[in-house]
């Protein structure tokens, strides 16, 4: 059998808020995480998707965004739910993300979406939103269960998420990730597992 580097995880945190809760459910799940995966966080505050500015040299923030999902090797997306939804700013960042259409960085990307909410229901509906925009893109969700982690506000220390039944849900999400690895091509192996 053979090694293989770290599974190099991107996790987009979907608030512009400086101390949001999904901030802190990346940071409590890096936390826990062993030497088989890395993972890195970006932002989602990137200029309006506007056609415009869509060209072989767009805007330096969307380049880099695009270039970290690129560099991936699968996506965690952390978002909080806003009036039944998704917030604006991560949509506009999956917009960006799923230029240029047919071949975008997206297309193939397997992902997990949690999404976290003060309500009981944890961001239901915004969880649903983000994985019918990856799905229209044709990234490639992670089968397992939908993970959303209700009444946040007392789940999160320091910045970091500490309820362990939450980071449980989502470290299983990240095994089902490790498990498909028998062949050097992930997407592949999320395919087949599909």
């Amino acid at each position: 059998m053979a090694l293989h580097p770290p599974l190099r995880l991107l996790g987009i945190v979907g608030s512009l808020r400086r101390n949001a809760h999904s901030r802190a459910v990346l940071l409590g799940v890096r936390s826990v995480l062993d030497a088989r995966v890395s993972l890195s966080l970006v932002g989602v505050d990137l200029p309006l998707y506007n056609q415009d500015l869509d060209d072989d040299k767009p805007p330096r923030a969307v380049h880099d965004f695009r270039k970290q999902i690129a560099e991936s090797d699968a996506l965690v997306v952390s978002t909080p739910e806003y009036n039944h939804g998704m917030p604006g700013a991560l949509k506009n960042a999956l917009d960006w993300a799923s230029r240029p259409h047919g071949n975008s960085v997206l297309k193939g990307k397997p992902f997990i979406v949690v999404s976290s909410s003060p309500a009981f229901t944890g961001g239901v509906r915004a969880q649903a939103q983000v994985n019918e925009t990856m799905l229209a893109v044709q990234a490639l969700p992670v089968p397992g269960p939908q993970i959303v982690i209700g009444a946040i506000d007392g789940k999160v220390s320091n910045g970091l998420l500490v309820d362990g039944t939450s980071l449980g849900f989502i470290t299983a999400a990240i095994e089902n990730l490790l498990a498909p690895r028998a062949t050097d091509n992930l997407a592949e192996d999320m395919v087949s597992l599909a």
